[in-house]
Parts: structure tokens; sequence; C-alpha cells
């Protein structure tokens, strides 16, 4: 898909239902990474509940990542997140994996024919988890939403008193 102002550089589509389910874009200036949204696609759509209970439960930290020990950056640790907002993580808290790596390499005569296959082995890895910090927008949006709510309510009841603070001093 390209128009004047933006194409599609990847599509994602989802074998099961055979629609469209993200894709990437660029412009001359941005890139967009969409996932699916479309209300036609979802049901069983609630409000969230207790979004500032939620948020209060999550743990934003300023760290650094080993391999740039001088980039201090701020974020979440994925396993103290995945209780409050699962989907935003993948993987599991200190998930190992099987690695194939080469013990001893070929060996190679003059013309570069193997004479000696290499070895290889096995061993243990971190399978690290991640996190799609963007799927923390919606809980974010829903504290936000109930904070202002709690804001709004209690400036009226402020002014409400100041009007009858107002009237009881002039009486």
């Amino acid at each position: 898909n390209t128009d004047a102002t933006s194409r599609t550089l990847f599509e994602f589509r989802s074998e099961s239902q055979n629609a469209t389910v993200g894709k990437i874009k660029v412009t001359n200036s941005a890139t967009s990474y969409e996932t699916s949204s479309d209300y036609r696609l979802k049901e069983n759509i609630a409000v969230i509940p207790d979004g500032i209970t939620r948020l209060k439960l999550l743990n934003p930290r300023r760290f650094n990542f080993i391999a740039d020990p001088d980039i201090t950056v701020d974020g979440f640790i994925a396993h103290e997140a995945s209780s409050v907002v699962p989907e935003a993580v993948s993987g599991e808290k200190d998930a190992m994996m099987d690695e194939e790596y080469e013990v001893t390499p070929a060996v190679l005569d003059d013309d570069g024919n193997v004479v000696t296959e290499a070895v290889m082995g096995t061993r243990s890895v971190p399978d690290y988890q991640g996190i799609d910090q963007s799927k923390l927008v919606p809980l974010l949006t829903a504290a936000l939403q109930e904070a202002i709510t709690k804001i709004e309510t209690l400036e009226t009841q402020r002014a409400d008193l100041e009007t009858r603070l107002t009237a009881l001093e002039n009486t």
C-alpha cells in the first residue's frame, strides 16, 4: 500500500482469520508500527477497571544494559511487569534454552574439502524475556482518566466549599 505520504514495508497477516494484524509503515520522516485495533476483530469489550490501583503495581526503573554501561534509560523489568500487564511480556523469568555451538572446527584440505567434520556441542544459555511497552499505554490512559475524574471532583467540591464559606462570611 503506497500513497503520497506513506508506504507499507511489512504487512503481517493472521492465517486463522486471513486478516491483516499489523504493519510497519514509513514516510519520509517517520516509522509507524501498527497493530490491528478494529472493533470488528474484538469481543467482550469492557472498561479497564482499577487503572490507578494496577498502575501503582508497576515499578518503573532507571538502569543501563550490561552491553551499554554508559547509557542510562527508563523502563521496566519484564518479570515485574508481567504480573500487572501479562500481555506486554514475552518469555518466562530465568528461562534457559539449549544452543548448539562449535567445539572444534572442521578441518579442510587445501582444496576446501572437509577432512574432519566439526565437533558440535550443546550448552544452556539464557532465554531472555522481552517487553512491548506499548501494551502499557491502555493501562496508563485508564489510570490517568481515573485520576483526572478524581481531580475534577475535588475541584468541584473545593469550589462548592469556597462558595459556602463566602456565603457564611457574608452573613
